[in-house]
């Protein structure tokens, strides 16, 4: 990387993840996934272009979907994400050691979405592994581990 590099910290997260990961929730089924994470450098751009897709593990069938940005922001990183079930999301963390802990800046949804309150999310890059954790406050849950997977670099 470059010193000139409008990614800087960014640029070790850029490429294509697949692996999967398991989710469990007090109000649903435990369930395994398999997903792909996007995160495309845009030419000259300080941040990568972000696309998860999942699809459940034993049927194939699609589960869930989100695109956005990672960007550098000063020394920060600011994760912006919308999702087709009415949420939008802005996170923001400082890069330390490899591990993104993001905060919640801005959590939105729309009239008819479920009442999510609040999303928790961890990156952590070793090398050629993103691992992330996802934490989930819904209706009368509170803030309750939900997601974990482990992708491997492709290419």
């Amino acid at each position: 990387m470059s010193d000139d590099d409008p990614l800087g910290h960014l640029a070790p997260f850029a490429g294509r993840w697949v692996g999967g990961g398991d989710g469990h929730y007090p109000t649903i089924d435990d369930f395994t996934y398999d997903e792909t994470i996007e995160l495309s450098p845009m030419p000259a751009k300080p941040f990568l272009m972000y696309v998860s897709r999942t699809k459940h593990r034993v049927e194939g069938r699609p589960l869930h979907t989100e695109n956005g940005y990672l960007r550098r922001s000063g020394d920060d990183v600011e994760l912006l994400v919308s999702q087709p079930t009415g949420f939008v999301e802005i996170q923001r963390s400082r890069l330390t050691h490899g591990v993104l802990d993001f905060v919640t800046v801005t959590l939105q949804r729309s009239a008819d979405a479920k009442p999510v309150h609040e999303v928790k999310r961890r990156w952590v890059l070793d090398g050629g592994t993103l691992v992330y954790d996802l934490w989930m406050a819904h209706a009368d849950t509170p803030l309750t581990h939900h997601l974990h997977a482990e992708l491997r670099r492709e290419g």
